[in-house]
C-alpha cells in the first residue's frame, strides 16, 4: 500500500484489484444517466409540489451521487466529475429538445457536440495510476495483483 497516501483519489490496492479495468467508466456512465433522470425529473416535480415525481427525482439524485462516489474511488476526481456532468448536460439538453420542445438551433447543437468532444477527450486522456502503464493496470486488474 506504499504511495497510496499521496494519491487520495485512488482506492486501496485491495479494492482496485476487485474492480475490472473498465468497470469504473461503466459505473460513471450509469451515474450520468441517473443525473439526466433527476435533472429532467425536476421539470415534472413542478417545484417539488408533486409527490411522486419529487420522490423519483430525489431517488435518481441519490443513486447518481452514490454511483459517482463509487467511480471516483478509482478514477481521478476531476476527470470523473467533468465526464459525469457532461453526460448529464448533454442528455438533459437533448431531452429538453425532445420532451419539452426546447429550440434545437445549429448553435445549440454545436455546443452540445463540443461537450461530447470534451467528454471523449477526457476519457481518452485519462491516465492510469502513477507508475503504471495502461497494459500493467489491465494485467493487475486481470490477475488481482496489487
Amino acid at each position: 500500500m506504499e504511495g497510496e497516501a499521496s494519491l487520495p483519489h485512488r482506492a486501496p490496492a485491495s479494492v482496485r484489484a476487485c474492480i475490472p479495468y473498465g468497470m469504473p467508466w461503466v459505473v460513471l456512465c450509469i451515474a450520468g444517466v441517473f443525473e439526466i433522470a433527476w435533472a429532467v425529473g425536476l421539470k415534472y416535480t413542478e417545484g417539488f409540489t408533486r409527490l411522486w415525481p419529487s420522490v423519483g427525482t430525489l431517488v435518481a439524485l441519490v443513486i447518481s451521487m452514490a454511483l459517482l462516489g463509487v467511480a471516483v474511488r478509482t478514477l481521478p476526481l476531476g476527470t470523473a466529475y467533468a465526464v459525469w456532468t457532461g453526460i448529464g448536460s448533454v442528455g438533459t439538453a437533448i431531452l429538453g429538445v425532445v420532451l419539452f420542445r426546447e429550440p434545437a438551433t445549429a448553435m445549440r447543437l454545436a455546443c452540445i457536440a463540443l461537450i461530447v468532444a470534451g467528454i471523449v477527450g477526457l476519457k481518452l486522456t485519462a491516465t492510469p495510476e502513477r507508475g503504471q502503464s495502461a497494459s500493467n493496470a489491465q494485467a493487475e486488474a486481470d490477475t488481482g495483483a496489487s
